[in-house]
């Protein structure tokens, strides 16, 4: 089998993400690593169910904070690239409002002339990306954004493992 079959088998099985170091949000020195809490098929059904939620939400991305893809619903995107720059985008986000002095990063935004792109850090080294309509305005693809990031957390499981509920901490 040549590396070119490799790279062409689809992959059922979940990818295994690093879990965060306490402080700083990134991988811990003995590189220890965490199954994500749903497997590829599960979360794409989880990303669907969000898109179907949120309006002007053109698609969404979750990656590990190593720009790994774990599941897409894009159109027109090339996923690895962006699941790539949006581990970037999130690791420069937290040292730009480190040194702002403004807190902990929330989220990297970036406005393109038709439309919005936005990386979250959801839980453990788990990433969200949403990508806005292109008729969408700054504040609504914001809002939406959120909401979306909300959505996904509650069609996560819960920490220990159990289904998360309406009233379960985030």
């Amino acid at each position: 089998m040549t590396s070119a079959d490799t790279h062409s088998q689809p992959s059922r099985a979940p990818l295994p993400v690093r879990k965060p170091a306490p402080e700083t949000g990134g991988p811990p020195p003995d590189r220890a690593v965490q199954r994500p809490p749903l497997d590829a098929d599960e979360m794409l059904e989880a990303l669907r169910k969000v898109q179907d939620q949120v309006d002007q939400v053109a698609g969404l991305l979750v990656a590990t904070h190593d720009g790994l893809v774990l599941a897409d619903d894009t159109k027109a995107v090339e996923a690895d690239s962006v699941a790539a720059m949006s581990a970037a985008a999130i690791g420069l986000a937290a040292q730009f409002t480190a040194q702002a002095r403004i807190g902990e990063s929330r989220s990297a935004m970036f406005e393109g002339s038709s439309g919005y792109v936005c990386v979250f850090p959801v839980e453990g080294s788990l990433l969200l990306v949403v990508f806005g309509q292109p008729d969408i305005t700054m504040g609504l693809f914001t809002l939406a954004a959120k909401q979306a990031l909300t959505q996904l957390r509650h069609h996560l499981p819960a920490p220990n493992g159990a289904p998360r509920t309406r009233s379960s901490p985030e």
